[in-house]
């Protein structure tokens, strides 16, 4: 299971009568060090933004399933001078290391429709009735109607042997290559020892570089997990990838890896005697999750602990995440707008339920883990809140008021940003709130402004502001004057008449520093306006109709 693996496998798990002191131990040597700071991933401080009217924010801690042993946490564990037994006596609670029940395991490497193999040296194909033949270095094609077309006689399966590593795909594997075919696809099923299995295993899950002591902690949560895991009523044990653990043959393999592999050979974490489903993932984010908690399933050994060293991960604590509520609101069917989500903790600290509440009054409720799947969050430790800036009028006269309305729903402390035209984003006032997180704010904005909601490093709700030049004008017969406001120079003035359903330039001509305007022209009766368009971070306006009797 990998460092960015979501899905949680538990399998069939049962209560178990447990026994051991690992975890005591370790808890002791925890207290005893307790005066050690762990380092702390760098913070972030760049601003997430989106400009969605209305957002759910996401904050929290870890990545992946939280059961077990947190990867990250075991790193640091080994930097802290804990043994690997320690290591994994803290994460399984009241488990013993014993001896593997299997030596030799069959790994999924591919199904398709054809299938490609190859050697770098002399290798033998052997058949179902124990036939052999002896192929020269190179590659062979299969196909799903005749395994083999250079030898027709040999009955599948087929067992392809070499002295060195056969290559599938392009990638060489140890061990023995099975091929069966069902007649329509070519299935090639990798026959390798278990230890020779978690060498292209360990490296694959954790990075080769990490502590000895965390090496091999992977390496006997690697071959229990497998172990605890194994398919049943198929032709092969394990797949190669994420549906059992990723395995990438002998590319993948490292010496450290290896050397962790070899110097816990055989071992397997035991819980009442049999192997234990040893569910690992990447970051807990300071705690550990527990199995019932996140299962409704209790088991004895997958319990919520303490996991004071995961803090160099970069996934300790995460967020904000920002999210378009009304695409998460389409996502999970609801009929109206998310108002709030309300979170149920379990013991764990993680998010046992979410009740999502929509701005209707009706709500849905979600597991922590399929609000996660649905959301493609980290982890099920999130903190959720619901920011919205809803839409302002789009144009509005100089000298005016308008009104911004929102809602923080975990009553957080929000402000308000602006920018106005040619300017930087400044900041506009913090926010009163209200008992449900409801703000009214009014905004006065002398040009063409936008606005936005900010917390912490989250901004959201970009909304615009246009405003338009306050126009004053009068019209006779022989033309029109007026003054526009704010004053500005050199801004066209046109004066239109009204023709059918539309207008017509009739003059036009441009302000004065003051503002002001005066056009000059022979009038027949009718009905006009004045159209300015001055820029300057002003939307073009118009004055109210004239009527000239």
């Amino acid at each position: 299971m990998g460092l960015a693996r979501v899905a949680l496998r538990l399998g069939v798990v049962s209560a178990l009568l447990l026994g051991g002191v690992a975890s005591a131990l370790l808890a002791a040597r925890v207290s005893a060090g307790a005066t050690t700071t762990p380092t702390t991933a760098a913070a972030v401080s760049t601003l997430v933004t989106s400009p969605a009217s209305s957002v759910l924010e996401i904050s929290g801690h870890g990545w992946g399933h939280g059961l077990g042993l947190s990867q990250w946490g075991a790193y640091g564990y080994a930097r802290h001078g804990f043994t690997y037994d320690e290591i994994l006596g803290h994460y399984y609670s009241g488990t013993t290391l014993g001896p593997a029940p299997v030596s030799t395991v069959r790994v999924l490497l591919a199904v398709g429709k054809r299938a490609s193999l190859s050697s770098p040296g002399e290798w033998s194909v052997s058949d179902a009735l124990g036939t052999k033949v002896t192929l020269a270095p190179g590659s062979v094609s299969l196909a799903p109607k005749r395994l083999l077309a250079s030898h027709p006689e040999l009955r599948p399966p087929l067992t392809f042997t070499g002295e060195q590593p056969l290559v599938v795909g392009g990638k060489p594997y140890r061990g023995k290559i099975a091929v069966s075919s069902d007649g329509t696809q070519v299935q090639v099923v990798d026959l390798v020892g278990l230890e020779g299995y978690l060498k292209g295993v360990v490296p694959s899950e954790m990075p080769s570089d990490w502590s000895p002591e965390a090496l091999k902690a992977q390496a006997v949560a690697a071959r229990s997990y497998a172990l605890a895991n194994l398919t049943k009523g198929r032709s092969f044990d394990l797949y190669g990838d994420t549906r059992s653990q990723v395995y990438g043959g002998v590319n993948a393999e490292s010496p450290s890896a290896s050397a962790a592999v070899e110097a816990t050979k055989g071992q397997v974490v035991l819980a009442g005697g049999k192997v234990a489903d040893t569910l690992f993932f990447s970051t807990s984010g300071g705690r550990t999750a527990s199995a019932v908690d996140s299962t409704s399933v209790g088991v004895p050994y997958l319990v919520s602990v303490a996991d004071p060293y995961d803090a160099l991960s970069p996934y300790h604590a995460w967020g904000p995440v920002l999210l378009d509520a009304a695409r998460v609101a389409r996502k999970l069917k609801l009929a109206a707008p998310i108002l709030a989500l309300q979170v149920g903790n379990g013991t764990d600290g993680r998010a046992k339920t979410v009740t999502v509440v929509s701005t209707d009054e009706s709500q849905v409720t979600l597991t922590g883990s399929q609000v996660r799947d649905e959301l493609d969050l980290r982890s099920t430790w999130f903190r959720p809140a619901v920011l919205q800036l809803l839409p302002a009028a789009r144009t509005m006269t100089y000298g005016g008021a308008s009104s911004l309305h929102g809602r923080s729903s975990d009553a957080g402390p929000v402000s308000l940003e602006a920018k106005a035209a040619g300017l930087d984003w400044a900041p506009a006032g913090d926010l009163t709130l209200g008992a449900n997180g409801a703000f009214s704010t009014i905004v006065r904005p002398q040009v063409t402004t936008q606005y936005r909601l900010a917390r912490g490093s989250v901004r959201i709700g970009l909304t615009r502001l246009s405003v338009a030049p306050r126009i004053a004008a009068q019209v006779n017969a022989t033309g029109a004057e007026g003054a526009i406001a704010p004053a500005v120079a050199g801004a066209t003035v046109a004066l239109q008449q009204q023709s059918g359903a539309g207008w017509t330039v009739v003059a036009s001509t441009i302000t004065d520093a003051s503002g002001a305007w005066s056009i000059r022209e022979s009038l027949e009766p009718g009905r006009y306006r004045i159209r300015c368009a001055p820029r300057h971070g002003l939307a073009p306006g118009v004055s109210v109709a004239l009527p000239l009797p």
